[in-house]
């Protein structure tokens, strides 16, 4: 197989893992301890990303240059980048168009998990083209 679709499917496995997470904590803080969905998506998303990072380093680029906590913040400016999506698109969808905020977040990973994706490729990890 391809080193760079076996990368991506990696990618995948690890970040629809802590997806799952983020889902639950966001249902935890949510309704549970019913705080506000934008604070919510918020601290799930960020807990989310930290274990993906983790995972990511361990699992999917092994081979990258970067020490761990340089990468580490690397990793959390981009992810500060994504949760704006986040938190962006979660207010339109459930703001505007009345969707529940589950489902809005489920849909906004999609956009998101690319983006995190492709900048950390090329920019945070640099090891497009390595494998």
């Amino acid at each position: 197989m391809n080193n760079s679709i076996l990368r991506f499917l990696k990618y995948f496995a690890v970040g629809f893992s802590t997806f799952l997470i983020d889902l639950a904590l966001l249902y935890l803080l949510t309704d549970v301890f019913l705080l506000n969905y934008l604070l919510s998506a918020g601290l799930a998303f960020l807990t989310a990303i930290s274990i993906n990072y983790y995972f990511s380093r361990k699992i999917v680029f092994k081979k990258t240059e970067i020490d761990f906590s340089k990468g580490y913040y690397g990793f959390i400016i981009i992810a500060g980048i994504g949760l704006l999506f986040v938190i962006f698109l979660m207010a339109v969808f459930v703001e505007i168009f009345n969707w529940n905020y589950l489902i809005s977040r489920i849909l906004t990973a999609g956009v998101v998990g690319i983006w995190n994706y492709l900048i950390n490729l090329f920019i945070n990890f640099k090891v497009a083209g390595k494998h």
